[in-house]
């Protein structure tokens, strides 16, 4: 991360150094793909591989694939590097009266005044629209779940002034894709997507929980709430319980999963993913130092591979 008070006019303090944002884009264009984190793509990581755990675990469960399902995958990737982009469009809008009093967020479009609330307002309106164009190529169970994430995605902004929790409303609406591409597949939900989901959650609990570590000075003097700030000194404690969820929710998920129709192999390589996924949260717990506001940037953005080690597993035992 960039030090706050050397940051070049225009560029955000946590941006990837050297993003393609800040040196290959149109300058017209430049503040509103700051404002959708076009600059730090590491959210839309986060919010699209639980989308391709599920539709991989349903593929699995139903034992059916189809040209349909690449479809599904591809328009899963653009949709969440465009609902991504709308979720942070308006968290900025909400957050505007905060992000100026916090070192890390004071550089963010809005509050630097590189663009208007109104424009901001625009700029997600057609985020969601080019999403929505997407969701409507999908069955109707997917399209409904699609409609139905809009609740949590609507919550989450505020959800840091009234409770400790935040994250979990973070969680809620970063893995619905998994319930949502299943659905694609399926054309219904069963259990292990919701059992999915729920893992899901606890593994944002864990990377979003290091991540607010970065804030919890500023957090505390304008009366924002974390699970940081509440867990304090007790945060690795918690992010064991957080990784043990994690790896026990979506062990149980790959069971329920595979169990109908999978192939012992099959079972067993699906079973290593949260495994080998829970090996790598114990690698970040080894590394965490909460007073160290760049490493805590560090291991958030290393949870992108943390999410990929699954995915692969499951793909082999798909191919099993």
């Amino acid at each position: 991360m960039q030090d706050p008070k050397t940051v070049p006019d225009g560029q955000v303090a946590d941006a990837v150094k050297d993003n393609w944002v800040d040196i290959h884009a149109p300058a017209w264009s430049r503040p509103y793909l700051r404002l959708s984190r076009a600059d730090r793509p590491i959210g839309t990581w986060l919010l699209l591989l639980p989308c391709w755990w599920g539709l991989i675990l349903a593929m699995i469960h139903d034992g059916n694939t189809s040209w349909h399902d690449l479809w599904i995958a591809v328009g899963c990737g653009i949709g969440a590097w465009l609902m991504r982009g709308a979720g942070c469009t308006w968290n900025d809008i909400s957050d505007r009266n905060f992000d100026g009093q916090v070192e890390r967020t004071r550089s963010r479009p809005i509050p630097s005044g590189q663009v208007s609330v109104r424009g901001a307002v625009i700029w997600m309106c057609a985020q969601s629209l080019l999403a929505l164009c997407i969701l409507l190529t999908f069955h109707q169970a997917a399209i409904a779940m699609g409609v139905l994430a809009l609740l949590p995605v609507a919550i989450y902004p505020f959800a840091k002034r009234f409770t400790w929790w935040p994250q979990v409303f973070l969680g809620l609406a970063f893995n619905w894709g998994a319930m949502l591409a299943w659905a694609a597949h399926s054309g219904t939900l069963h259990a292990p997507a919701i059992v999915l989901y729920a893992a899901g959650i606890a593994w944002t609990l864990f990377y979003d929980t290091i991540y607010a570590h970065q804030d919890t000075e500023d957090d505390a003097l304008i009366g924002i709430k974390s699970t940081a700030r509440l867990f304090g000194k007790n945060t690795a404690k918690w992010l064991r319980r957080f990784l043990m969820a994690t790896v026990g929710l979506m062990g149980l998920a790959v069971i329920y999963s595979a169990l109908p129709r999978a192939s012992v192999l099959a079972m067993v390589l699906a079973l290593a993913g949260p495994w080998a996924m829970g090996w790598h949260m114990a690698w970040q717990l080894r590394g965490l130092d909460i007073e160290d506001s760049g490493k805590l940037l560090q291991l958030f953005r290393a949870n992108r591979d943390t999410g990929m080690i699954p995915l692969l597993f499951f793909a082999a035992a798909l191919l099993a």
